[in-house]
């Protein structure tokens, strides 16, 4: 079995061209792992007077705030969706596609996702109420397993909008983020929807950095440190001085939240995440030349949205299986001490067994349900799935098939439209 998983490693790494910077996937990859691993660290569903309800162990152990440091990678995320979204806007017109085609071959990978999580939980939420659960419980189940869409309605939305904010300064978004905060905690003023206008303006800052990437502006390590420096320094001086949250995530019955929605101290810890990860390029590109690193990244990718989508699903199945057997540690629960914490760590290999089931079931969607589409336009090209015929690593010539990921663009030389995840040769599966 070793042999056969080296042996299928060292194909996926043969059949990616040279001129991919597999620096973004290992970066897209880290940062969708983090937020799984995030929320399966941070989420008790505790089982109470026949009900489940959530809970955080923030709310408890308040100095696990450093976790949170760990695992929020959002900001991480919508770096590299800036980055590679205008670069593939860019491949895409000098191939003669138009906007509508582009945007609609991208959002079309989210949405394909998207409705098959929907109807499931539609048929879950009429079952649970016609059997007479608890309205509560409903409410919870619901919330936690839809909490994912809110993140992409604001991808898509900024993915849209990418001709008008590609050339756009990360400083305006960040002054828009500043203003909102000063209104709201320093003046008290405004209305209580004003937060929000947060919510597009915190993530259109590290997506405009992603742009600025593009257009080769951070690629000195001198960006990376300058944006470390300064979002650490930031971060540290509004959670110390001026009373904001320690915890860079949501925490139940909390006053106020990082994240919901985004906080000035949320932006700059980003700005230095950000920073982080365009320090770690280089060290990120040595690594993924060796090919069973390569391959694990390459299988994110090619399930990102899957993974991100049916995370939550997961956790939820496992702690509603498993309630007949009573209430067990790490699962149902009070996240109330270091206890809860040992037993929650067992449980993550059964999460993850679990979404390892809902990938097998719905990954199809993902990728486009292993049907050809195609867009209207010169040649009919298909738009989710294409054979690319050229040379290989070493000269070598093969037939490669461009498989859907995540909806992202990793650009190639010579202006192509990489718009998914890693190549994977034809007939082959990671």
């Amino acid at each position: 079995m070793w042999q056969a998983v080296r042996q299928g490693a060292r194909r996926v790494d043969e059949a990616t061209p040279d001129s991919r910077d597999r620096a973004v996937d290992a970066l897209r990859a880290c940062a969708i792992l983090g937020i799984v691993l995030g929320h399966w660290l941070v989420t008790a569903l505790v089982a109470h007077d026949g009900g489940l309800h959530t809970a955080s162990p923030l709310g408890r152990m308040p100095w696990l705030a450093p976790i949170s440091w760990i695992f929020q990678t959002l900001a991480v995320f919508f770096l590299v969706g800036g980055h590679v979204a205008t670069k593939s806007l860019a491949s895409a017109r000098a191939r003669g596609l138009t906007y509508g085609q582009w945007l609609r071959a991208r959002l079309g990978r989210l949405a394909r996702p998207v409705l098959a999580l929907l109807c499931l939980w539609a048929v879950v939420t009429a079952g649970l109420l016609l059997t007479g659960a608890p309205a509560d419980t409903v409410h919870t189940l619901v919330k936690l397993a839809l909490s994912p869409l809110w993140f992409l309605l604001v991808f898509a939305a900024l993915t849209a909008a990418t001709p008008l904010v590609a050339r756009l300064h990360p400083l305006w978004p960040l002054a828009v983020v500043l203003h909102v905060d000063v209104l709201r905690f320093g003046l008290h003023l405004g209305p209580s929807w004003l937060g929000w206008a947060n919510l597009p303006a915190g993530w259109l800052v590290p997506y405009t950095l992603g742009a600025a990437w593009t257009r080769g502006e951070l690629d000195t390590r001198r960006a990376g440190r300058v944006l470390l420096v300064f979002g650490t320094t930031a971060t540290v001086g509004l959670v110390c001085w001026a009373g904001y949250p320690a915890g860079m995530v949501g925490v139940p019955g909390a006053a106020v939240s990082n994240l919901d929605p985004p906080t000035l101290a949320a932006v700059t810890f980003g700005l230095a995440q950000c920073g982080l990860a365009l320090l770690l390029r280089d060290r990120l590109r040595r690594a993924m030349r060796r090919p069973l690193p390569w391959a694990a990244v390459a299988a994110v990718n090619l399930s990102a949205m899957t993974i991100f989508l049916w995370h939550q699903t997961a956790l939820m199945a496992t702690t509603a299986a498993t309630l007949p057997a009573g209430r067990l540690p790490g699962l149902h629960t009070s996240p109330d001490g270091p206890a809860w914490i040992a037993a929650r760590l067992g449980w993550l290999p059964v999460f993850a067994l679990v979404l390892a089931v809902c990938w097998g079931a719905f990954r199809s969607y993902e990728q486009g349900g292993g049907g050809r589409r195609h867009v209207r336009g010169r040649g009919r090209r298909g738009r989710v799935v294409r054979v690319h015929r050229g040379a290989g690593r070493a000269g070598r010539p093969g037939r490669l098939g461009r498989v859907a990921g995540v909806g992202h663009a990793n650009g190639a030389a010579g202006g192509e439209d990489t718009g998914a995840g890693p190549r994977v040769p034809r007939g082959h599966r990671v």
